[in-house]
């Protein structure tokens, strides 16, 4: 084969991502992490079926600083997939296509999830 000088596809570095690719992405890498956060619920729940001993351990797993910020983050993970699925069916219905609506509801998902993280660890705290 013979190399030619032809020009090439532009890589994704050179692109810079619309605003409403990187939501649509990080939705799905959202959906990955409540799995991986979905296996720790089932741990905390084995370990209190097995018994005082074995929910203390898990207690004092669960409990500790960085485990805690993990949960902090998977709380925004969930609270940002559900307000971007709602977000979503908002679509669905043929709502919010217009590219100053996508970017606004996509800041408005952002921001609802931190709100709601925010607010469910303080009650968790009270």
């Amino acid at each position: 084969m013979s190399t030619d000088n032809r020009p090439l596809s532009p890589h994704l570095q050179v692109y810079r991502l619309p605003f409403t690719a990187i939501t649509s992405i990080s939705h799905r890498i959202s959906g990955v992490l409540l799995a991986g956060g979905a296996l720790v619920l089932v741990y905390w729940v084995v370990a209190a079926a097995a018994g005082p001993q074995s929910y203390a351990t898990a207690s004092a797993i669960l409990g500790s600083l960085p485990v805690q910020a993990l949960l902090f983050i998977w709380t925004f993970v969930l609270f940002y997939h559900l307000c971007n699925g709602i977000r979503h069916l908002f679509w669905d219905a043929g709502y919010g296509f217009e590219l100053q609506t996508a970017e606004r509801s996509g800041q408005a998902v952002i921001g609802g999830a931190a709100v709601l993280t925010l607010v469910a660890w303080l009650i968790a705290l009270v």
